[in-house]
């Protein structure tokens, strides 16, 4: 039974989101584009794009994504594709199935890690894949979208192979995957070096070398993002998203693109934010621009439960999610077109390893009353969004 849960999860929560989208946005094909101009020794598209892709930049002769290096890079395989002609536009629904069979299959991984009941695991993979946001906003399928999904998976990975069955190069080699898809994953690397360094079993030189050789490829990535900033723009630190066109008119821009002006609203969004009463069928619906997280997984009250089997873990994962939260909260833009709080799916990991820690060996009643209700809010939001027009902007 273990063996067929360990890899039916994955392969069925890759077959519901393979058919939770039935129009997936792949025309938002920044990053593939972007690597297909990489194989033709460019960093961007020489032609213009179509009106569509808004952000790209014009700049120098070129277009220019503001997407980090890492999630170009990411799409390389499938560029290559595209150029034998094996690919004719970004498989949108293939990747979001691939990437919610590889949350589903690290999370049952990590689950396991205190040798728990079997129906425990599955409730934190049920919950992982299918409980919160992350099923609608990884099944629309856009770049941005994507590119989540992939540093969830990057971040679950680089646990895995931290906590479950230590490989600092390995472990390096997801959370590189993580930050180069999502840049302000970088806030975390402290974190995992910590939960690296209490594994130690020397000291000196055989302490360090696995920190040093986890951060590696983190390392070479950051240094490659930074190189590749200054040929488009000139300089190391910039991305490029100040410069998308008409952006700085909007008005949540007025302050710059980190502020703490933002900081209440994006609270606001994740936190509180309620769903809308309609007069009329269907009655009730999500905001369609944020939403609090609490609203769309009730079971996340279970974050409050106390205790904790390995204390300094729970500790270290509280740390990163606040981490990642202060980052999030003062980005100026919380996220636009979205279900719920789309950004927030890079918390999911840590707040995986928050629930697990002080839960009992089996999931109580409650809890597994928590889980339906969280998944039914859920696979009603995706429906609304993905197969209705009710929640178009």
């Amino acid at each position: 039974m273990l063996v067929v849960s360990r890899w039916g999860l994955p392969a069925l929560a890759g077959i519901v989101y393979y058919f939770s989208n039935p129009r997936p946005a792949s025309y938002f094909d920044y990053t593939l584009r972007v690597a297909s101009a990489l194989l033709e020794g460019r960093l961007g598209p020489a032609a213009r794009p179509p009106p569509w892709l808004n952000e790209f930049i014009p700049f120098g002769g070129s277009y220019y994504s503001v997407f980090p290096l890492g999630a170009v890079l990411t799409m390389l395989p499938l560029a290559v594709l595209k150029k034998l002609g094996g690919l004719h536009g970004m498989p949108s629904a293939a990747l979001a199935a691939v990437l919610a069979a590889a949350i589903a299959s690290f999370t049952f991984l990590l689950a396991g890690r205190h040798g728990d009941s079997l129906s425990r695991r599955v409730t934190l993979t049920v919950l992982a894949v299918f409980g919160t946001w992350t099923w609608c906003n990884l099944a629309y399928g856009g770049a941005w979208q994507l590119a989540l999904g992939f540093a969830v998976a990057g971040q679950l990975g680089a646990l895995h192979f931290v906590l479950g069955r230590p490989r600092p190069l390995v472990a390096g080699a997801f959370f590189a995957l993580a930050f180069g898809n999502r840049a302000e994953t970088a806030v975390v690397l402290p974190v995992f070096l910590y939960l690296l360094w209490r594994q130690r079993s020397g000291d000196g030189r055989a302490a360090v070398r696995p920190l040093l050789t986890f951060s590696a490829p983190f390392a070479l990535l950051a240094g490659a993002t930074l190189a590749y900033n200054h040929a488009r723009f000139g300089a190391f630190w910039d991305f490029g998203y100040t410069r998308i066109p008409q952006i700085r008119e909007e008005a949540w821009f007025q302050h710059g693109l980190f502020t703490v002006h933002a900081i209440g609203r994006n609270a606001h969004e994740m936190l509180w934010r309620p769903w809308r009463l309609l007069s009329r069928p269907p009655y009730l619906v999500p905001y369609g621009f944020g939403g609090s997280i609490f609203l769309s997984c009730p079971y996340l009250v279970f974050l409050l439960r106390g205790g904790a089997r390995q204390p300094e873990v729970k500790r270290a994962a509280w740390a990163a999610i606040l981490l990642i939260t202060a980052v999030l909260w003062l980005h100026a833009n919380p996220g636009g077109w979205q279900y719920s709080y789309r950004y927030g799916m890079l918390l999911l990991p840590w707040v995986g390893l928050v629930l697990l820690e002080p839960s009992p060996p089996r999931p109580t009643r409650g809890e597994l009353v928590l889980l339906g209700v969280s998944v039914a809010i859920n696979a009603y939001a995706t429906w609304l969004y993905l197969w209705t027009g009710w929640m178009w902007p």
